[in-house]
């Protein structure tokens, strides 16, 4: 047991430090804030960077009208790019949506005019069929559920005519209501943004998310698009960001900008939520960049920790070790303390940067749920299977 609880002080010591590093590389990763205004001079004046934006889509007939409607809403000039959505199979009327949407640059692909038999990464096989038939040298990914803010495509094109990534993440945003799993979610997913920004931004590479991405249409082709993770049925943004950075390392960038945040709404039940984590942990032992895998594993052990300690604590109430006694409730109490504390001070800067500061004070009060997640999430994300967009993965 003494052994246990020391691997338990180490794990807490590790992750209160990781947090610190996570909230100076956030902190020290610049805005970019070119206004509008701006990028219409000289030295940021957009020449011809002509984008695709691509967007699977599958039984999206509730949200698929306004994703479109926020994309028509763009300041980026009409003539400079397009909008491909791939239905994948789709059974209800997103397709009817789309094909007697007015715009000119908006364009739908059926993914079963390409698609014969069974796969196991619909996405990525949508994605792929758009980029073949994209026009754009730089491609934009976002989901079906999201709203875009109108100067979004102008800030992803002023940025890269700036920088030259070949690669950019870029951060997004879930909205939520009052319900408990709806703050949740976006407290949760706000702190993985935080994390994306500082992870990219210091050369890392460990996460990104496929509702706000873009790459060159060449990189895409460089490193064989989806080849060697198409039988991977999550990992489209990760994944595929891992493989351009062994490529070029120096030209995969953060975009941190307020103008580029991307808004999604939040599942709304218990078992979305889960479906939806079980998926994101499904990717965890597929990445090339093995940096990550030692502070996933890391993460994991001290979530188990705080998840048997107090069942430790109700058989043996304390322990001696060195001639000092002291309660296991209270060491397990002091863990979440400090955990707790540690995630709030790297989240606080994440926060302002997304405008979410007053959802913090109920941050404590999510510990529980995000402990019993974590280790569940994890474990099925290995040995499990899921269910996404009514359809059985394994």
């Amino acid at each position: 047991m003494a052994i246990f609880l020391l691997i338990a002080f180490v794990c807490i010591l590790w992750y209160t430090a990781l947090l610190i590093y996570y909230r100076y590389a956030f902190v020290s990763c610049s805005e970019y804030n070119r206004r509008p205004e701006e990028i219409q001079n000289t030295k940021y004046k957009i020449q011809n960077t002509a984008l695709s934006v691509i967007i699977p889509a599958r039984n999206e007939q509730q949200n698929i009208a306004a994703c479109l409607d926020s994309l028509i809403l763009q300041t980026y000039p009409p003539a400079l790019f397009e909008v491909i959505v791939v239905d994948d199979h789709s059974e209800d009327d997103t397709a009817a949506i789309v094909k007697n949407y007015a715009a000119k640059n908006v364009r739908l692909i059926s993914l079963q005019d390409h698609v014969s038999d069974r796969i196991n990464s619909y996405k990525k096989k949508a994605i792929e069929v758009a980029v073949a038939q994209a026009k754009g040298i730089l491609i934009v990914t976002t989901d079906a559920d999201c709203f875009l803010p109108p100067h979004w495509l102008q800030t992803i094109a002023a940025f890269y005519e700036e920088k030259k990534p070949a690669f950019i993440a870029a951060p997004v945003s879930i909205d939520c209501g009052n319900r408990f799993i709806e703050i949740f979610q976006a407290l949760d997913f706000m702190s993985l943004q935080g994390i994306t920004g500082a992870v990219v931004s210091k050369k890392q590479m460990t996460m990104c998310n496929g509702a706000n991405m873009a790459y060159e249409r060449d990189a895409f082709y460089e490193v064989k698009g989806f080849a060697g993770i198409d039988d991977i049925a999550s990992g489209d943004d990760m994944l595929l960001m891992h493989k351009i950075y062994s490529c070029y390392p120096d030209r995969v960038l953060f975009l941190r900008s307020k103008d580029a945040i991307v808004h999604t709404a939040p599942v709304h039940n218990i078992k979305q939520f889960f479906n939806q984590r079980i998926r994101w942990a499904s990717k965890a032992g597929k990445y090339e960049d093995k940096r990550i895998l030692p502070v996933l594993l890391a993460v994991y052990l001290l979530n188990c920790i705080l998840l048997v300690l107090p069942f430790i604590a109700v058989f043996k109430n304390g322990l001696s070790i060195f001639n000092f006694q002291f309660s296991i409730l209270n060491f397990w109490l002091a863990l979440l303390f400090i955990k707790t504390v540690a995630e709030l001070f790297f989240l606080f800067p994440v926060a302002k940067f997304f405008n979410k500061r007053s959802l913090l004070w109920l941050f404590p009060l999510m510990q529980p749920f995000h402990i019993l997640y974590t280790v569940i999430a994890g474990w099925l994300g290995k040995f499990g299977s899921y269910e996404w967009k009514a359809r059985k993965v394994s």
